[in-house]
């Protein structure tokens, strides 16, 4: 547990303004495993967490069809992130497998509190 604090504490990326597809912008995450973090830079807010074993490409299902990867089942998650998209800001941490990025997701589950809860 105290390692998965310190990594919460300096692992991360720097914050990022999520992309906007209909601008042509661009997603930067690790193609591997690893786990992401959204806020609301407005609200300052904690949105959303995740894990994957490829992250760029879970990360672009949080956008709605056409936009995205749409591959969600919660329709809640790729709303609320398109509606606030200018506001939306995240930071990834990567891994070598998945097994520490989900032992890594469930610190950062509990280290925040979330608008939508995975």
């Amino acid at each position: 547990m105290e390692r998965f604090e310190k990594l919460y504490n300096t692992g991360w990326s720097d914050w990022k303004s999520f992309p906007d597809p209909r601008k042509g912008e661009y997603l930067y995450a690790p193609l591997g495993s690893g786990v992401y973090q959204l806020r609301n830079k407005k609200t300052g807010e904690f949105v959303l967490y995740g894990t994957s074993k490829n992250l760029a490409y879970r990360m672009t299902s949080l956008l709605p069809v056409p936009l995205g990867a749409g591959t969600r089942n919660n329709k809640d998650k790729p709303d609320y992130i398109f509606n606030n998209i200018q506001d939306i800001e995240y930071r990834t941490i990567s891994f070598i497998d998945n097994i520490d990025a989900k032992r890594f997701e469930s610190f950062v589950k509990f280290a925040e509190e979330y608008i939508i809860n995975t």
